[in-house]
This record gives structure tokens, C-alpha cells and sequence, in this order.
């Protein structure tokens, strides 16, 4: 990041506020695609969506938090939306590990990570990395390093379901009604839908996300509590789980188990929502993540 974007919180030229899109490199030469919003110089905070979403899963949270005086970072992970899908197709956990890394080494500090499933698995594996990546503050969105193998599953065959894609996005909004336990999709959402999909030649709408990630030799690695649960041995810093309160992959017993590997860690449980904590309950998930912040990584306004 050039100089003028690490001038110090509270100089007036530093606080100006910014949008739009930044790029980063990515892995096996590809590039990953971020939008940010809020003033250039405060402390940061990198969003990290889940599997199978896009950057656009943390927009109304993202615009509050740079309402708020931070500048959020919300980042399309490899594979996902207009990132870059590395010729491998390795989307295993070592690797976003790295990418993240990388991402958070052109970030100005202090820095807060926020991920959400997969995003939160990533993080984990950056911070148990050899050379791990300057990180102040972490929360984990439905993630945790114990979870619940029949949770994961119905993710599995969510995902994979309809590989040639669907004929309307109504199609697609019945099929995540009912991967949330509703036999209808209810009010219609398909503006933000149709930003997780892309029409393809034969006009069907199929994920915008590379389906190699849920891969085997992808996937099964993010099953590993016991390697998850060695990466955060050691960490210390401020440490918030949001779980919600219907999710059937991170169960009580594995939030507590956080709560015992990481000292003073904080879990929230929002009883409203799902595993899609953020599209499940916006407005209480991004409160709860501003409450938060302010006291483990105050931003350059207090509102």
C-alpha cells in the first residue's frame, strides 16, 4: 500500500473516505478482488465470506463498519466471484491460507480478521502458519475448529447439488430456502442472488465459484479439528465466535472447546440465524461485530 495510505489515525487527510474495488495477488499467479469501504488510514478489518459466496455475502455489513470508522476489506476468495481460479484447482487449506496471508502483508495494521466458514477456516490456517501473518483480532463467523461432521455434510451436498446449474434464479432462491429448512424462498432476493450466480452458454445459472473447491483433496482438510485446533495453540489476542443460533455445524460443545484452546475468547450466539449468520440476522450480526471491535480495536470515529 503506497505511504499515503498508512498515514497515522487522526490525521485529517487520512481519514478522507474511500470506495471501490482493490486487487491483490492471489495464488499460482492469479489475482483476488476486494471492495473497500471507509476511510483510508484506520485500523482495518478483512471480511472473509464463506464457501460458495462472494464478497458481496458482507455488503450492508461492510458499509457500516466504514460508516463506523474502520476501513473494511471485503475480499472475493480465490475461486470465488471475480477472483481469479488458479489453474490447479487447489483450493486446499494450506493454500488460502497463504493467499490470506498474503493479503493481510499489504494491509496497514492494526488489522481485524472476520471470517465466515470457509473464510474462518482460512484464517485459522494463516495463523498456524510457519511465518503466520500480522493479526490483532479475530472472529469467527459459524466456524470453529470443532464441527459438527453432519452440519459440514448437508454444506457438501448443498453445494454440490445441481451441477449444471438452475433454469431461473428462483430456482436457485428455492434451493438455499430449503438448504435454510424453509419449502419456500419467501420474499424475493434475487438482485443479490444473482451476484453468487453467472448465466453460462446454455443459459442456465450456475455458482460463481470455481467447483474444484469442493474437491476431495480440498475438502477434506477442512475436517481437521485436530490440525485446526494446533494453529490456534498459541494465539492470545482478542477472539470473538458469533454462532447462530440454528446452526447445525458449530455445536455449544465446540464453541466452548474454543473458548478453552483460546483464553478470553467470547462467544456470541445469535438466535435468529443460521449457519448464514450474516444473510440470516444483517442488523444483530453487524452490531454485535461493531460492539466488539470498539473495544478490541477502536476505530478512527466513535459513532
Amino acid at each position: 500500500m503506497r505511504e499515503s495510505a498508512r498515514m497515522r489515525v487522526g490525521d485529517d487527510a487520512a481519514l478522507r473516505q474511500v470506495g471501490g474495488a482493490r486487487r491483490f495477488p492471489g495464488p499460482a499467479g492469479t489475482e483476488l478482488v476486494a471492495d473497500v469501504h471507509g476511510p483510508v488510514g484506520a485500523p482495518t478489518v478483512l471480511l472473509l465470506h464463506g464457501g460458495g459466496q462472494t464478497r458481496h455475502a458482507w455488503g450492508a455489513s461492510a458499509r457500516r463498519l466504514g460508516e463506523a470508522g474502520w476501513q473494511a476489506v471485503a475480499l472475493d476468495m480465490p475461486g470465488h466471484g471475480d477472483s481469479g481460479w488458479p489453474e490447479d484447482g487447489d483450493y486446499s487449506t494450506p493454500v488460502l491460507a497463504r493467499a490470506v496471508a498474503g493479503v493481510l502483508g499489504e494491509l496497514p495494521r492494526p488489522v481485524a480478521v472476520v471470517g465466515a466458514s470457509l473464510g474462518g477456516l482460512s484464517a485459522i490456517g494463516a495463523i498456524g502458519l510457519d511465518d503466520p501473518p500480522p493479526i490483532d483480532v479475530l472472529v469467527l463467523v459459524d466456524v470453529a475448529p470443532r464441527i459438527e461432521a453432519e452440519g459440514v455434510q448437508r454444506i457438501v451436498d448443498f453445494m454440490t447439488a445441481y451441477p449444471e446449474g438452475f433454469a431461473s434464479l428462483e430456482d436457485a432462491a428455492l434451493h438455499v430456502a430449503r438448504y435454510k429448512g424453509y419449502e419456500r424462498s419467501g420474499p424475493s432476493r434475487l438482485d443479490g442472488l444473482k451476484k453468487n450466480l453467472r448465466l453460462n452458454a446454455a443459459g442456465r445459472w450456475i455458482w460463481h465459484w470455481d467447483p474444484r473447491l469442493m474437491h476431495a483433496r480440498n475438502h477434506e482438510g477442512r475436517r481437521d479439528s485436530q490440525a485446526l485446533e494446533r494453529a490456534l495453540r498459541d494465539w492470545r489476542r482478542p477472539t470473538l465466535l458469533v454462532r447462530g443460533g440454528r446452526s447445525d455445524v458449530v455445536s455449544l460443545e465446540g464453541a466452548r472447546a474454543l473458548q478453552d484452546l483460546v483464553p478470553g475468547a467470547r462467544f456470541v450466539d445469535l438466535a435468529d440465524a443460521g449457519h448464514m449468520v450474516a444473510g440470516d440476522a444483517n442488523d444483530e450480526f453487524t452490531q454485535t461485530i461493531v460492539d466488539f471491535l470498539r473495544e478490541a480495536m477502536p476505530s478512527s470515529a466513535i459513532r
